[in-house]
């Protein structure tokens, strides 16, 4: 239950999924009582964005270009970021600070901070190119350690990415999981057709959807990539047996959900995945890559493959393709999973988190009001 009134200050990535993650959040704590301040940085709001957010009641925006901290070279806007977000908080006197990025924690909020760890460059490094990071990174260490070692709680999407930032950052002071979430009402599964669907930038290595659309060459079934197809370095990819839909609106991708029979996504490196939620209450059967966090959240409801394995992915398409009776109880299955990752879920727990910690910042002021203040009457012995 979010307490009535509840004010949050919480921060946004505009050019990733950690936009669609702080929209839905914080509609669903505002609809519940909450008035949150959403903050944004790394890039002005798109049109679309704007429409998101515009008829959302007791929400407030503040825009911001600044640079992320993941972005090259962006420590000069990550302080000037900083300052920014203590005049917000002056402004707008927050109960909770809620960040979805890791260096401002280190701030001087003096309300109860949590930091949710959505991905980190560090382990996304690990994963891609299967090494250490290299040195150059060593800024981005120390800002994120510091950053995680300041927060009063640390949230991950998954286990597999919480054990990732303590690998990576060592021991953290406080941390638990909260799953992401979405809500079901959106999304319905269709008449299902022979096609299967695939969301992601095509050159992202990460989300490795190029693997998938090169795969599909030798499919009887064709392949439908929704995301960018232009590389940033201008070159266009065009691969047989591919349609490509471009960037699309949730609105607009959730026919295309409804519709597919399979959705691959054999990531090498996905901390959570809404996109793949979105194909399971779509009822879709998924073609998964087989990584820790993937098998945490859907072990049993799908067929999963090794990312750098094309045969193996290949492979996983002729089954899922071939096999109706495979396709449909994956389908169900993975139906069945989505529901425990429900927006509601996620709303009660972000809600539970906010008011165990406000209830230790009261009990510590108290105690630390009763320990200053002066004693009265003779001393005793």
């Amino acid at each position: 239950m979010v307490p009535n009134g509840l004010r949050i200050l919480m921060t946004s990535d505009t050019v990733g999924g950690v936009w669609t993650y702080s929209v839905d959040l914080a509609e669903s704590l505002c609809k519940a009582g909450a008035e949150v301040a959403l903050a944004t940085m790394g890039a002005p709001l798109s049109g679309p964005q704007w429409q998101q957010v515009k008829g959302i009641p007791r929400l407030q925006i503040y825009e911001s270009l600044y640079r992320l901290e993941w972005m090259d070279d962006p420590w000069g806007d990550v302080a000037a970021a900083g300052r920014w977000l203590k005049t917000v908080q002056q402004r707008f006197r927050p109960d909770i600070v809620h960040l979805n990025g890791y260096a401002h924690a280190s701030l001087d909020w003096q309300v109860p901070c949590i930091v949710v760890g959505h991905s980190c460059v560090l382990s996304w490094w690990q994963a891609v190119h299967g090494e250490p990071p290299p040195r150059r990174f060593e800024p981005y260490y120390r800002a994120v350690r510091h950053g995680l070692g300041s927060a009063d709680r640390v949230v991950a999407p998954t286990r597999a990415m919480r054990n990732a930032l303590q690998t990576h950052y060592g021991p953290l002071p406080g941390t638990c999981v909260i799953h992401n979430g979405h809500n079901p009402a959106l999304f319905r599964s269709g008449r299902k057709r022979h096609v299967a669907l695939s969301v992601g930038r095509l050159w992202d290595e990460a989300k490795n959807v190029g693997a998938v659309a090169r795969a599909a060459e030798k499919l009887h079934w064709p392949l439908r990539v929704a995301g960018e197809s232009r590389h940033p370095n201008g070159s266009h990819t065009r691969l047989p047996n591919v349609e490509f839909l471009g960037h699309l609106s949730p609105e607009r991708l959730r026919p295309f959900y409804s519709e597919s029979a399979v959705y691959a996504f054999p990531a090498r490196y996905e901390p959570f995945g809404l996109s793949v939620l979105e194909a399971a209450l779509s009822g879709c059967a998924l073609l998964l890559g087989d990584i820790a966090s993937q098998r945490e959240l859907w072990d049993g409801a799908a067929l999963f493959v090794r990312p750098d394995d094309k045969e193996a992915i290949q492979q996983g398409f002729f089954q899922l393709t071939r096999d109706g009776a495979l396709r449909s109880r994956l389908a169900t299955a993975s139906r069945k999973r989505a529901r425990r990752y429900s927006l509601e879920a996620t709303t009660a727990a972000y809600a539970n988190l906010y008011t165990e910690l406000l209830g230790s910042r009261s009990r510590e002021q108290t105690d630390l009001s009763a320990c200053e203040s002066p004693q009265t009457g003779g001393s005793r012995r």
